[in-house]
């Protein structure tokens, strides 16, 4: 396990590095001159030089890349063409929302898909199969911007049920930033309005964030369960005397989470992606909606650290999948 670790600790530093460089390199080959985008279309020549050398856009490429590099080392994102401010103090601002968007949605994904994945397995054929299977194409179906803007036109213009986006009302006090998630702090501070307000703002971009993660939840638990439910020692336990629900749940299930677990850490990287989307369309303040804003404005800096942040957060993800392997499967091992 330490072997493995550290040779996958390693490759994660050259995948960072590679990535680093990729967003460097393309950011600069944008046929566009930042410096003009900073000083402002009305400046002057002049102007113009000042902001290139205070940016260090006059340096040559190598040597651009290199201080961006030191400044990753020592913690130091650059600074925001757009905001003028440090990055790290833009993306500490913006990334909350973004993590909280993102494990809200899983976690409906999972209350929804492993239930229905299993109930389909073991209700094969039944009309509840056919619907969780109908659930699942549909939900595969459809771009979560376009259930989104029908979720939108359905529960905020048609039932007035749910907000149209944000994440408070603006009668609503931000409780303090203990974590940066609304509906945490909220419950650690006791505002308790707060929170029912922070989640119902939350609800609508949560589920619809989350609806083709559950529909692949749904069919990969189905089918990976009712693998397992045609495997020999499934027919052993039932032999003995066991009953359904202990050979179930307590024998083939466990075998079927495998494949699910590494779909779990997919789904992270996939959430956090469709976040970019549909924050713009809930406007809600989140690194996505921040990443895109950015890419419009040329903003290479905020551009580079968010990205790079990304990717680092879903291989992480991705090793810490691999890692819970072994507690789920005692013969996988790790060369």
């Amino acid at each position: 396990m330490l072997h493995f670790l550290t040779r996958r600790l390693l490759l994660l530093l050259f995948v960072i590095w590679g990535i680093s460089l990729v967003t460097f390199v393309l950011a600069r080959v944008v046929p566009t001159d930042p410096a003009r985008l900073i000083a402002g279309p009305r400046a002057g020549p002049a102007a113009v030089a000042v902001v290139r050398h205070d940016y260090g856009l006059d340096r040559p490429l190598v040597e651009q890349y290199l201080t961006y590099m030191a400044g990753l080392f020592s913690g130091d994102l650059g600074r925001s063409f757009t905001t003028k401010r440090p990055v790290t103090d833009d993306l500490r601002a913006f990334f909350p929302a973004t993590v909280e968007l993102t494990l809200a949605s899983l976690l409906i994904a999972l209350a929804l898909g492993l239930p229905i994945g299993i109930v389909a397995a073991v209700r094969r054929n039944s009309a509840l199969d056919y619907a969780g299977r109908s659930f699942a194409t549909f939900g595969l179906s459809l771009p979560p911007f376009w259930i989104g803007l029908l979720a939108q036109l359905l529960f905020y213009s048609g039932l007035t049920l749910l907000p149209v986006g944000g994440r408070l009302g603006q009668d609503v006090l931000a409780p303090p930033a203990l974590t940066g998630l609304y509906t945490i702090d909220s419950l650690l501070v006791g505002q308790f309005a707060t929170f029912l307000d922070a989640l119902r703002h939350l609800v609508l971009p949560a589920v619809v964030l989350s609806f083709s993660t559950t529909a692949v939840f749904v069919r990969l638990v189905r089918a990976a369960l009712l693998e397992e439910l045609r495997q020999d020692y499934v027919r052993t336990a039932r032999a003995k005397g066991l009953r359904e629900r202990a050979v179930i749940v307590g024998h083939a299930l466990r075998n079927a989470l495998i494949p699910a677990t590494t779909l779990l850490g997919l789904s992270i990287g996939g959430l956090m992606g469709g976040t970019v989307i549909l924050e713009k369309v809930f406007s809600l303040p989140g690194a996505g909606a921040l990443l895109i804003d950015s890419i419009g404005a040329r903003d290479y800096p905020v551009v580079q650290a968010a990205t790079l942040i990304f990717a680092t957060l879903v291989i992480l993800i991705n090793l810490i999948t691999d890692i819970v392997y072994s507690f789920l499967d005692p013969r996988v091992r790790f060369g």
